[in-house]
């Protein structure tokens, strides 16, 4: 098989959460841990950090990877889902893993493959660390697919486990309250190692202290230790300061990622250095956290976060997707200037859609659109859903449709927002 021929296989033929939903998603490492024996376990031969959350994790993900490339370590970096190819799941120093890698991983596990029947997921994750052990990278990111105690991630050994924050998602398939998702996060956390969590919350707290003890693992929450303030943006840049108690740590500290909610991953990030900088041999300078934090998209390759694709009119992407992350997206849009806002909207039919479109702001014109796979929620569907919280517009038979119409009806001095859905953005990129 080529390239496309192998993608094909790998999207027709195994299981695939994006495409069928739940049924996906396997609550067992069995079918990992067959993958990774016939590869001579390659996720023992690097170090890793392993990141989990219900928002955040992509961008702590990538934040720390930037960081840790800047410092000069060969830095690899798992991620899902990707938005536009196959490889952006798969990185080492920013850069994709080859094509030719990727066909020839498929071609030497295809027997395998045939007779264990894993997910598409199960099956990247092996690929990705068979790509990091061949690369010998000096370290890492591994960020968890969906939960963390059953995902296939949860096979690895970090030196440092970090969960950014619990809200709720997935309830089908992780539970119907914060306490029973945190549950499953929390199965990420080892023996002896050293956890971070990104926010302390009521009903979350108590399950991850309790989790850590039992682990004997060191447990420290971000915010309790670091507050961001004096935030400003300016020339496409998030700027603000970071204290440790009454004394600065970091001042004008600056990032790429510009939506509002980015501070809580930044502290995140930095005391998750911290712990790493304290607990292990490696070693991360201040200069390095500058520099990494600002060039994240450029030396990651990240991309759809509070992302601008244009201006004249001002049209911007974000991949939030749940009540947590679309309560985010709504701040940024209060926090940014325009004359008329044109949304364009679709999602997936898993989710509690309810709550998300109550959220949304109602001065606003809609178009609403179904993201190009088996989970869309048809656009008339999700359109009559959003009439009755008094959300206006028109149905669009596609994601460009909606998107282009929105442009096209926008003033200059307008603002465009596309979400709703990762895969919306996916397309709209």
């Amino acid at each position: 098989m080529d390239y496309q021929q192998t993608l094909d296989f790998l999207y027709s033929k195994l299981p695939m959460f994006t495409r069928v939903g739940a049924s996906a998603f396997k609550k067992d490492l069995t079918n990992t841990i067959l993958l990774c024996k016939a590869i001579d376990n390659p996720q023992e031969k690097f170090k890793t950090i392993h990141v989990a959350g219900t928002n955040g994790k992509g961008s702590t993900s990538h934040m720390l990877a930037s960081v840790l490339q800047a410092q000069g370590y060969k830095t690899g970096l798992y991620t899902s889902p990707h938005l536009k190819d196959f490889r952006e799941r798969i990185r080492i120093n920013g850069k994709m893993m080859p094509k030719q890698e990727v066909v020839d991983f498929v071609a030497a596990q295809r027997s395998l493959m045939e007779d264990i029947q894993p997910s598409f997921f199960e099956v990247t994750v092996a690929m990705a660390f068979d790509h990091f052990a061949k690369n010998k990278v000096d370290i890492a990111i591994i960020e968890v697919g969906l939960g963390g105690r059953l995902d296939s991630t949860n096979i690895i050994n970090p030196l440092i486990s970090v969960i950014t924050n619990i809200s709720l998602d997935h309830t089908n398939m992780l539970g119907n309250t914060i306490e029973e998702i945190a549950g499953e996060k929390a199965g990420i956390i080892k023996t002896h190692t050293p956890v971070i969590i990104g926010e302390t919350q009521e009903k979350s707290s108590d399950v991850f202290t309790a989790k850590a003890m039992q682990m004997q693992a060191p447990i420290v929450f971000a915010d309790q230790i670091l507050k961001a303030k004096d935030f400003k943006l300016k020339k496409n840049l998030l700027s603000l300061t970071v204290f440790q108690g009454d004394k600065i740590k970091y001042k004008d500290l600056q990032s790429d990622l510009t939506g509002i909610y980015q501070p809580k991953n930044i502290l995140t990030v930095l005391e998750a250095l911290s712990v790493l900088g304290k607990e292990t041999e490696l070693k991360i300078d201040e200069e390095s956290i500058y520099k990494g934090l600002r060039n994240v998209k450029k030396l990651t390759g990240l991309q759809g976060r509070w992302q601008t694709l244009q201006t004249n009119p001002l049209v911007i992407c974000d991949t939030g997707h749940n009540e947590a992350g679309i309560a985010e997206v709504v701040k940024n849009i209060a926090q940014t200037t325009y004359e008329n806002l044109h949304i364009v909207f679709g999602m997936v039919n898993d989710k509690d859609i309810s709550k998300v479109l109550s959220l949304l702001p109602k001065e606003a014109t809609y178009y609403f659109c179904k993201p190009n796979l088996e989970r869309g929620l048809p656009e008339a569907e999700l359109a009559t859903q959003a009439s009755t919280f008094n959300l206006v517009g028109e149905s669009y038979p596609s994601v460009l449709a909606a998107k282009n119409t929105a442009i096209n009806n926008a003033a200059p001095n307008d603002l465009v927002y596309i979400g709703g859905s990762t895969f919306v953005v996916a397309e709209a990129i």
